[in-house]
């Protein structure tokens, strides 16, 4: 049995869904599975809608400054998507956790994997490790995976730009 931890991947799903929002349902499944989900789900009409506001409800916790009122949302959140931990074996992929019902639905699989991993997220790697990106006039998502906590940018680039800003000020 592997523990599926839902942890990073999962935030980074959601980070990635909120930088750059695939353009059809077939976009979303496919950054799904190329940022660690193994299944795939039937499609349903209305699928690329339902998701666009579970991530934009999922960007209200981003952008909650307070700690308490980010777990508030959260676990409103988690109320919502979540179940009771379970032992499942589908595909033969071997035995693992899922944190929710066996529904075949991507939304609600997408809603509750974003928001258990961001929870795990949130609570092992510290409440401060998601927000914006710090370079104006970029408004992407970090979610902070690194070591030492320090990540305030959600790209090298823009890491360079707040550097050479940052050294123009000091020039003139």
């Amino acid at each position: 049995m592997h523990l599926n931890p839902y942890g990073e991947y999962a935030v980074l799903l959601a980070a990635s869904l909120a930088n750059d929002w695939p353009e059809t349902r077939a976009g979303i499944e496919e950054r799904t599975l190329e940022l660690g989900m193994t299944q795939t789900f039937p499609a349903a009409p209305d699928d690329h809608a339902r998701i666009r506001v579970i991530v934009d409800d999922w960007l209200k916790i981003v952008d909650e400054p307070d700690a308490d009122a980010r777990a508030e949302l959260l676990n409103a959140e988690l109320a919502a998507a979540a179940a009771y931990p379970r032992l499942t074996n589908h595909d033969g992929e071997g035995w693992h956790l899922h944190y929710r019902d066996d529904v075949q639905s991507l939304p609600y699989v997408v809603r509750a994997i974003i928001n258990l991993g961001t929870s795990l997220h949130l609570v092992t790697r510290g409440m401060s490790r998601l927000g914006r990106c710090q370079a104006p006039p970029c408004t992407n998502v970090v979610a902070d995976v690194t070591r030492n906590g320090r990540q305030r940018f959600c790209s090298v680039r823009c890491a360079n730009r707040a550097a050479v800003r940052r050294h123009r000020a000091r020039v003139a």
